[in-house]
């Protein structure tokens, strides 16, 4: 298993290169800033629909109101994307451009928007049908989103654009800067769509889903399954953020399966579909990537070691909330040779589970969007509508992933107990061989700093942002600290003195380091270790973010 590892972390600069790449960064980053739009239009299916399990049935009249809210934001979410998607590869591709000749990323967006009607929409008689305009959309949203930062990058680099005098003020010269680049890339997609309409007969969106429901399906298989959420641990286990990687390629066929199951639970009808971002959120990943709620309590109340067991206990309320970093880099998980093979079995055997629930004994899949951060058990049954074999299913994923995860525990709990009482026989030898500590001082500069932290979806990057502004209580100094997900800190970087990088965005250091080059903002990373460390000490969180900026 060592040499096996040893051969995994060979392969870690591939995969960050992968993690990497700008478009899927793209569609990551699109959808994180629709998160609000699609738990927001959740909460009216909720309202609407789950009093129907216990016997309660709103007039059809409320009903509508409460569909008008959800199809008026649910059911542009192709659109939106479209739009969030080529904001995102437009504040990437800025990035490599001179400060003074940047693309306009709300010229992008706008484009982004006509290109996919234009492509995406079938027009009707005074307007056009909202069919394509919501999940199903999707797929569109993510083409026009690559094409139109590209078409906008091409024309500045070639320097095609209408130039006006000095004398004109800048907001008046940037409007005409993008009048050539938001005529090209609507003149591409307004031929684009005559041509395809006319040799297809068939819109885009309709005839791209058609392309692409083998993969649709494939992925809803047992095969599709395990490759899917067994990356995404494998990625994790390196230490890279694995959603960020797997999640840009099944995100379309989440939302899509979602609408799909909603709209045969409402006709009466099984809803079959089996990956969601819920099966993700509350099976896979019960307790976060890895299934580790069951080692993380295990690690708190089955542990012989001391510092497993302070570990699994300081863990256990985050991973409860699916924010399980603390164990991953702690115990560690991720990169120990031990956990390995339960790591990436436990998610693949509990959403075979699921789908074996749904095939076999009618279950029905998830069908409502939750919050990532539902604990598990809620979210299961929350998400299924209060499905009767989810309360069945949820106890028989905790006792399957225990099985799975005893024996690793075992081993690795008695290693760590050998280990600490050689280090205590070693400690007591050396009682009297004290090395001086090196003290970092506080500073005696009262101006204010401000620190961001980083992470990929700003909720690991909070654990230490927390402890940072605590410490600074404790230790009476004038300094604040945020949380964000790596990307939203594009446009605020000037308003931080310090930006740490939580240890799975360490790959994103050079990127970063570039984005602060003309601002006087140092940019760090961190171990895992070390991060979960500083969480957990306030006042050592202090002295680490004045140790960065000297």
């Amino acid at each position: 298993m060592n040499k096996l590892v040893v051969q995994i972390e060979k392969m870690k600069p591939f995969f960050q290169r992968i993690s990497n790449n700008p478009y899927l960064r793209a569609i990551r980053d699109g959808f994180i800033s629709l998160i609000p739009v699609i738990l927001f239009s959740s909460i009216f299916l909720l309202v609407a629909y789950v009093p129907n399990i216990f016997g309660f049935y709103w007039s059809s009249s409320v009903e509508t109101n409460l569909m008008k809210a959800y199809n008026s934001s649910m059911g542009l979410l192709g659109m939106l994307m479209a739009a969030t998607v080529a904001k995102s590869l437009t504040d990437n591709f800025n990035s490599d451009l001179p400060k003074t000749n940047q693309i306009n990323s709300v010229s992008t967006m706008i484009a982004a928007i006509i290109g996919f009607v234009l492509i995406g929409v079938d027009p009707i008689e005074a307007g056009f049908a909202s069919e394509y305009m919501g999940t199903k959309g999707l797929l569109t949203a993510f083409v026009v989103g690559f094409i139109v930062p590209n078409v906008y990058r091409f024309c500045i680099k070639k320097n095609i654009t209408v130039k006006m005098p000095e004398e004109v003020p800048g907001n008046i010269s940037q409007t005409f800067k993008d009048l050539i680049p938001i005529t090209i890339s609507v003149f591409i997609f307004w031929l684009f769509d005559l041509g395809f309409r006319s040799l297809m007969d068939v819109g885009f969106s309709e005839k791209i889903i058609e392309v692409f429901q083998p993969i649709f399906s494939a992925a809803d298989g047992y095969l599709g399954l395990a490759l899917i959420f067994g990356a995404m641990a494998f990625f994790w286990f390196v230490g890279i953020h694995g959603p960020s990687i797997v999640e840009p390629a099944v995100a379309a066929i989440y939302i899509t399966n979602v609408e799909m199951n909603l709209q045969a639970f409402q006709n009466g009808e099984q809803a079959t579909r089996v990956l969601s971002q819920g099966v993700q959120y509350f099976v896979a990943t019960l307790g976060g990537t890895g299934a580790t709620l069951v080692i993380t309590l295990m690690f708190a109340f089955l542990a012989k070691s001391k510092q497993m067991k302070t570990i699994g206990r300081a863990s256990s309320v985050p991973v409860l909330f699916g924010v399980n970093e603390p164990i991953l880099f702690g115990a560690p998980i991720v990169l120990n040779p031990v956990f390995f093979i339960p790591f990436i079995t436990a998610p693949i055997v509990n959403v075979w589970l699921f789908k074996f629930f749904i095939d076999v004994l009618g279950m029905n899949g998830f069908i409502y969007n939750l919050p990532w951060t539902t604990p598990a058990p809620v979210g299961l049954i929350l998400g299924t509508g209060f499905a009767g074999f989810a309360f069945v299913l949820m106890p028989l994923l905790l006792i399957v992933d225990f099985i799975i995860y005893y024996p690793f525990f075992k081993v690795y709990d008695n290693d760590c107990l050998k280990k600490e009482e050689a280090q205590k026989i070693e400690q007591e030898s050396m009682v009297n061989d004290k090395k001086d500590e090196v003290v970092i001082e506080l500073p005696t500069d009262t101006s204010k700093k401000n620190v961001l932290v980083l992470c990929a979806n700003g909720a690991t990057s909070s654990m230490l942002a927390n402890a940072i502004k605590k410490g600074a209580g404790l230790e009476g100094i004038d300094l604040d600290s945020t949380a964000m997900a790596y990307g939203q800190h594009k446009d605020v970087i000037g308003d931080f003195d310090l930006i740490v990088l939580a240890p799975q965005m360490a790959s994103m250091l050079k990127e970063l380091e570039k984005d602060t080059e003309n601002y006087s903002t140092k940019a760090v990373s961190t171990s895992g270790a070390e991060y979960v460390s500083l969480a957990r000490e306030p006042k050592e969180a202090v002295r680490f973010v004045f140790k960065s900026i000297d």
